[in-house]
């Protein structure tokens, strides 16, 4: 089926030629005939970046009235960034129709603007939907015309917490509209609000749920923690034309990691919360334009960045919720291309590996650190393609050629050759002369598996002990709708100390484990005495006590 054969009006189709549409995806031929010709809610799950945009934009556009000057469309989705690039893409989309108003709510601008847009008239609103709330509020907009409501990326707005944000846009909204609901993975509470909001949606699933990309292959590299920077410029160094997001868990660790990169010589630059709005756009501009290489960001503020053509994706650290994983490795292998999801772990991150492997179906493959030698081997030969592809402008360089054959007229051709590469290349001879191996090899670590992918050193090594960290045990949990973040912040506050490296976190039904240094173990002890989580007691205690307690009524209850 092509978008002609779909019913797409021809100033639609005009504009999209233009932009290089040829064939519909599969998101795309699966949902706009469906929402075309029916009004319907519509429930479809697709991986990023297989043109979800074009999926509920097009048809929201050939459904349009155009003389209706109030609010017929409401697209909310999780990011600024991701706001913006709706409302660039449905533009470009409707260039060819008359009159098409469309108005982009997000937070970090001024709210007035927005306000006014609104009051000039607009059929669609692309939002946040913290800022979709306030207007809300603040009574700035008309609801009443409301006709399709667009969830984009669904669960990254669960996920950043927007839940009850959600929901009270959902309230406002006239029940006779329709939902469109689009999401990359399908976890029990998008489930939750297609029961609640929905009215027997059509359900569309491209691929397996929450699967990885098809195009991505999945590689990991195993160091020791402190050689993690030295793995990270090896992986950078041997793939030459390396265009990617460099994923960090914090934003202190983004701006460390850019930093060093800059200070190394590479064209980086990070992406985190502590920027202004203005900041991002610069620094996205820039990535998006390829004037940088390497951008360094976290998961919250890389969320909704929709950029072509990335090569790889690098998890410095693999994230804290296993599921955005997903997220990140769907950013690259787009539009059929093909991409690489890297991943560097020590020992310990080993087993996190398995789970994600259960998530996205897929194995990950293990791949040795780069040495010296192989990643100088791979630059020259990336240098001589580069000199053999050049274009040469003769009318350009015809006038300084006598001038230089002047100056290389002693040398000979081996020694000019032998010239030209040690300029372009010395400083990798120099920096790799001497690398030492950092790999740890996936043989070490294999006896701890078994065949299956689980772990088979017995009870204490699920609880992951070791000899400089505490793991402890916590009465809170997901039945509590904490996350990771919630927890950590949960201990900052109780402890007042702000520099404790919180790891290991297992958030189970109504309890959790983490890990912490063995010196901050008296500090989390004694500040939780009395401490209270909304209301409710908490028990912690050093998950080893805890083990051996229940090992002990175990015990008592065989006798």
């Amino acid at each position: 089926m092509t978008f002609k054969e779909m019913g797409l009006n021809p100033q639609i189709l005009k504009a999209i030629k233009e932009l290089g549409f040829e064939n519909p995806t599969q998101i795309q031929k699966e949902t706009i005939p469906f929402v075309l010709k029916n009004d319907r809610d519509l429930k479809a799950l697709a991986q990023t970046g297989t043109g979800k945009t074009a999926a509920f934009g097009l048809p929201i556009l050939e459904k349009l009235n155009m003389k209706e000057k109030n609010p017929q469309v409401i697209i909310l989705c999780p990011t600024r960034e991701l706001c913006v690039q709706i409302t660039s893409d449905l533009t470009k989309y409707a260039k060819y129709l008359s009159h098409i108003q469309i108005a982009s709510i997000y937070g970090g601008a001024n709210i007035e603007t927005q306000i006014r847009k609104l009051k000039q008239g607009v059929h669609i609103i692309t939002a946040t939907p913290g800022r979709m709330l306030d207007i809300i509020k603040r009574k700035k907009v008309d609801l009443s015309k409301i006709k399709t409501l667009v969830l984009d990326e669904a669960d990254e707005m669960l996920n950043m917490g927007f839940k009850d944000e959600l929901d009270a846009i959902l309230e406002k909204i006239p029940e006779t509209k329709n939902t469109h609901l689009f999401s990359a993975t399908m976890p029990k509470e998008i489930d939750a609000i297609a029961k609640k909001y929905m009215h027997e949606p059509y359900e569309v699933t491209i691929g397996k749920k929450n699967i990885g990309a098809e195009n991505v292959s999945h590689e990991y590299y195993m160091v020791h923690s402190k050689d993690r920077y030295l793995a990270l410029k090896r992986i950078v160094d041997v793939n030459t034309q390396i265009y990617g997001i460099i994923f960090c868990r914090t934003r202190k660790e983004t701006k460390d990691i850019a930093d060093y990169l800059i200070t190394d010589g590479y064209r980086a630059d990070a992406l985190h919360g502590d920027l202004s709005q203005a900041q991002r756009e610069i620094v996205t501009d820039k990535f998006r334009n390829k004037h940088i290489q390497l951008l360094v960001a976290t998961d919250v503020a890389a969320r909704g960045l929709d950029i072509k053509d990335l090569t790889h994706i690098i998890n410095y650290n693999l994230p804290d919720e296993i599921e955005l994983y997903t997220h990140r490795s769907g950013r690259t292998g787009r539009a059929g291309k093909q991409g690489s999801s890297i991943a560097i772990i020590n020992i310990k991150e080993k087993n996190l590996l398995k789970k994600i492997e259960r998530i996205i179906d897929k194995k990950f493959i293990y791949k040795p650190v780069p040495t010296g030698k192989e990643i100088c081997e791979k630059q020259l030969f990336y240098l001589i393609d580069k000199m053999q592809n050049v274009k040469i402008d003769e009318e350009k360089i015809s006038s300084f050629l006598e001038s230089i054959y002047q100056k290389l007229e002693n040398l000979s051709k081996e020694e000019v050759i032998k010239r030209f590469v040690s300029v372009e290349f010395n400083r990798f001879l120099e920096y790799y002369k001497d690398a030492k191996d950092i790999n740890i090899p996936e043989t070490n670590n294999e006896k701890s598996y078994s065949k299956n992918g689980r772990d088979t050193r017995g009870p204490k090594a699920n609880l992951s002990f070791s000899k400089n960290l505490t793991r402890f045990f916590i009465s809170v949990g997901r039945k509590d709708k904490i996350k990771n973040t919630d927890l950590i912040n949960f201990i900052y506050k109780t402890t007042k100390v702000k520099n404790i490296k919180i790891t290991g976190i297992d958030l189970m039904g109504t309890y959790s484990f983490f890990n912490v240094d063995k010196s901050f173990s008296n500090t989390i002890l004694n500040s939780f005495n009395n401490a209270e989580y909304k209301g409710r007691k908490i028990i912690i205690e050093p998950a080893e006590e805890l083990e051996t307690s229940q090992n002990r009524k175990r015990k008592r209850r065989r006798k």
